[in-house]
């Protein structure tokens, strides 16, 4: 009995000795990743800024890493339908979220049950786009100001349409709405492309969306653009004015939408990390730069850590601006 003691004391002995050595050739997460195809859930229908940045995305990933990248669209729920398909997946790195602005701050902020947390649900990775939301009217029959469409408002109370796809460009609508002091009634979609259709087609007065998809529309003389929805720089219509100035309604002032990639909560760090930095590698390509910038889409990359600093701090702002602004979305 004292043999075997002394053998297990000294076979102990040796694991406890040899730990770190074991713990330094433990495999590499990410080496071999991937090894076959990666999706990306889109959670809108294709042709909106989030589709045409993943697909930019997709593209070169795909390129570079000589695996396939599939944009599935997942459409409906305020995004909470792609969002769950994506926190119910194996934490493997092969189907990643294009999550929202919605996804993760407008959704909790403003939905009492979710079929997802974003605060537990996701491994984040890098914000991909911050983009700038337009105030729209058509060009030929359409407001020439954001005064003067609130002039409208005033006028014919409860008669203007208003689109918009998401729930963080809806609550622009509100605010604008509860602000001007005019009574609007809303149409909501369930994308891009959707809300530029419901302008073209005169179902809606006025629309709240992402540059990209209205900028070709813009740019043909088709539609107006009257504002922006923050002070940010806007390259490709350097003379549209925020909504603040532009309104005259200083509360107004900051309503971003963005767009970022996550994976399910579980993901290997170093899998989240080769992801990330495969992105960066992307956007440093002037090409892909140029491509996003023309198509009205910010590119910016984070790491990890300042993604997930960045959207916990935009939940409790939103959270806070909802609750303040007494406004019920049905």
């Amino acid at each position: 009995m004292k043999a075997i003691s002394h053998l297990l004391a000294t076979l102990a002995t040796i694991a406890f000795l040899a730990g770190p050595a074991f713990a330094q050739t433990k495999p590499d997460a990410a080496k071999g990743y991937p090894n076959h195809a990666i999706r990306i859930i889109v959670p809108f229908p294709a042709g909106g800024p989030t589709d045409i940045n993943m697909r930019v995305i997709g593209q070169y990933m795909s390129e570079a890493w000589g695996q396939p990248v599939i944009i599935e669209n997942r459409p409906g729920g305020n995004t909470s339908i792609g969002a769950e398909v994506v926190a119910r997946a194996p934490p493997d790195g092969y189907t990643l979220l294009a999550a929202m602005d919605t996804t993760l701050v407008m959704n909790p902020a403003t939905t009492a049950k979710l079929p997802y947390d974003p605060f537990k649900d996701f491994s984040v990775i890098t914000l991909t786009a911050k983009n700038t939301s337009l105030l729209t009217v058509l060009a030929a029959h359409g407001p020439k100001d954001v005064k003067e469409l609130i002039a409208k408002g005033k006028a014919n109370p409860g008669k203007l349409n208003f689109g918009a796809g998401t729930i963080t460009t809806r609550l622009a609508g509100y605010l604008f709405a509860q602000q001007a002091g005019i009574d609007i009634v809303t149409v909501p979609y369930k994308g891009s492309a959707d809300v530029v259709r419901g302008l073209l087609t005169g179902t809606v007065d006025f629309i709240v969306d992402g540059t990209a998809s209205s900028l070709p529309l813009i740019k043909a003389g088709t539609f107006r653009p009257l504002a922006k929805l923050n002070s940010r720089p806007l390259e490709a219509l350097p003379d549209v004015k925020p909504l603040a100035v532009a309104a005259d309604l200083p509360a107004l002032d900051d309503i971003s939408t963005w767009i970022g990639l996550v994976a399910p909560a579980g993901t290997p760090p170093a899998i989240v990390n080769k992801l990330h930095d495969e992105v960066a590698k992307i956007y440093a390509n002037p090409v892909v730069a140029k491509k996003l910038e023309n198509a009205g889409i910010n590119a910016v990359t984070t790491t990890p850590a300042e993604f997930d600093s960045f959207f916990r701090s935009e939940a409790k702002r939103w959270t806070k601006v909802f609750k303040d602004s007494g406004i019920e979305l049905n």
